[in-house]
């Protein structure tokens, strides 16, 4: 065997063919099933009251889940995306970052957002488009954004955010910030065009962004394996695009802050991009829209519910005596007091007063915008009943 010193390769003169089984990536797992450590695993670096602080987040947002379903079957909003089953992926790996990281998601993010401190006032102020809405009501529900915690605005768009983050990333090396940005999408996502243009730059110039893949099993309706991909997942695809790769259980905490805060160091001080490929499973449907019945079964779920990641983590707090059954009672009802009391103050809150829709579109508005304006509000003045939050304030 010889060296092709041009093309840098080895040269064999019989062929050699390599397939899916060529390379084949394990999955890192801390914290077991059963609440218990791997012996001799390789710890992350965390304290109680960072664990508690995860913990407290992914409670919240189960719960808030579970109240704006709840809320969505009620007509009181129009949409919504739960991320039950998933909230170590985006808690935990929000935990490793550093407060000035920036954060470009999909839309199953919002426990990285709350961990940030985004308040559920913010959230239902998004939820039902109203007038304290940091959007001013143009976005559809669970499309959050707020710019004081360095999340960026979600897009409905699928996978626009990858490319995004790659070059948001080149400027924050440019810069040299010593920031990263971390961007989450699903497997889904990565049948997109953008995923791959995106992978690529970053590795080509070396940009500290954090890929964070979520495989939830399902792209909507679609399974991953052998309708999506046909290979080994997402993450030999990292490798082929010559990128720092690792596969991770994302129902384990303690993997997702390990693996999160390796990435984190590699992006900053190696300008290395990472692709980082969790292992989960979507409890709730797709979103508000969709009945998973149709295509995944009651057992199926009933597998995945053991490997619950918050269930998970309590057995492993419980035994170190960090939480106890009174804290997690006395917690869920704070909180739920709290989503509720929220959300019945934020749907008295008007919407956003009509002129607003012209505005931050140009630096001013120019007279085609102001145009129309006035003719959608002869066209409301019209037909008042059909536009009853927007009727009664039109001057």
């Amino acid at each position: 065997m010889v060296k092709d010193k041009k093309h840098d390769t080895e040269i064999v003169t019989k062929p050699k063919w390599f397939d899916k089984d060529s390379v084949t990536i394990p999955m890192l797992q801390i914290l077991k099933e059963d609440g218990s450590f791997h012996k001799d695993a390789d710890m992350p670096e965390y304290d109680k009251e960072l664990i508690v602080k995860i913990h407290d987040t992914m409670q919240f947002i189960r719960i808030l889940d579970e109240r704006m379903i709840a809320a969505q079957r009620q007509g009181r909003i129009s949409f919504y995306l739960a991320s039950r089953g998933e909230e170590a992926e985006s808690v935990a790996s929000a935990a490793a970052l550093d407060a000035g990281d920036m954060i470009m998601g999909q839309y199953r993010e919002q426990g990285a957002l709350a961990y940030r401190g985004f308040t559920v006032e913010q959230f239902m102020n998004q939820l039902f488009s109203n007038e304290k809405d940091l959007g001013k009501g143009r976005q559809m529900p669970v499309h959050y954004g707020c710019a004081d915690l360095n999340f960026m605005t979600i897009s409905s768009p699928l996978g626009t955010q990858i490319p995004q983050a790659t070059g948001y990333a080149f400027g924050q090396k440019m810069d040299k910030t010593e920031k990263c940005t971390i961007c989450y999408f699903g497997e889904g996502a990565a049948s997109e065009g953008d995923f791959h243009a995106a992978l690529n730059m970053a590795s080509v110039y070396k940009v500290p962004v954090i890929f964070f893949c979520r495989n939830n099993g399902y792209a909507i309706s679609t399974p991953a394996q052998g309708e999506q991909y046909a290979g080994d997942g997402i993450a030999p695809r990292g490798i082929g695009y010559g990128m720092k790769t690792i596969r991770i259980d994302g129902n384990d905490v303690f993997a997702v802050l390990k693996a999160t805060q390796e990435a984190r160091r590699l992006a900053v001080e190696e300008n290395e991009p990472v692709l980082i490929e969790a292992m989960s499973y979507r409890m709730s449907g797709h979103s508000t829209s969709d009945d998973p019945t149709g295509y995944r079964t009651r057992d199926e779920e009933a597998g995945w519910q053991a490997k619950d990641p918050l269930e998970r983590l309590q057995k492993w707090m419980t035994d170190e005596g960090w939480l106890d059954k009174d804290h997690v009672e006395e917690h869920h009802a704070e909180v739920k007091a709290k989503v509720l009391a929220a959300l019945k103050e934020s749907e008295k809150v008007p919407v956003p007063h009509i002129d607003e829709l012209i505005n931050d579109v140009y630096d001013e508005p120019t007279d085609m915008l102001k145009e129309q304006l006035d003719e959608l509000k002869e066209h409301i003045r019209k037909y008042p009943d059909a536009y009853s939050k927007t009727s009664g304030r039109l001057d």
